[in-house]
């Protein structure tokens, strides 16, 4: 157990806390943000690929499943947006006691989504393309969005100051 923490567990957090200072510093946004675009982004390259391979009613079907899942996460982005775009260090600490908790007590969740994801996607095998197209989708979609979302909530967040975007003009990079 504690190979898979310091070999799987640690560095997936770590790169989830790179990724999060990262989308800060460069977008300036919440950190919190970068889940639900990411759900955007996901559900886009999904309604792309579902245009290539389907078409009728599957692909109507599977578009308007798309469409349902991807709600949550604009109506998400529009309420961080509306309610408060600021990150102070009182969203910081909330965010950071958050990540604490759930870093210390999702261990074993963590490990099964990265697990799931991984092999969800070559359990698709059904009689009919329909349900067979389903199930690749549905395996495709928990693979991209489920173990970035377990991450990116135990992760540790960017202080405020890493995508100010006076600080960085001073320091002379690009705002």
């Amino acid at each position: 157990m504690n190979w898979i923490n310091r070999y799987v567990d640690q560095p997936l957090l770590q790169g989830a806390a790179r990724l999060l200072r990262t989308w800060h510093g460069l977008t300036g946004q919440r950190p919190d943000a970068l889940d639900p675009a990411w759900n955007l982004v996901a559900a886009a390259f999904l309604m792309i690929a579902s245009m290539l391979f389907m078409q009728g009613e599957v692909l109507m079907l599977c578009q308007g499943g798309l469409i349902a899942l991807a709600l949550p996460s604009a109506w998400r982005l529009v309420k961080l947006g509306t309610a408060n775009a600021n990150y102070s260090v009182h969203d910081y600490k909330a965010l950071r006691a958050s990540a604490i908790s759930k870093r210390e007590n999702e261990w074993a969740l963590r490990m099964a989504v990265v697990v799931g994801s991984a092999l969800l996607p070559f359990t698709h095998i059904a009689d009919d393309s329909v349900t067979a197209s389903f199930m690749l989708g549905a395996s495709v979609w928990f693979a991209l969005i489920a173990p970035l979302r377990f991450y990116l909530a135990a992760a540790e967040p960017p202080t405020p100051d890493e995508g100010d975007r006076f600080v960085r003009s001073a320091l002379g990079s690009a705002a």
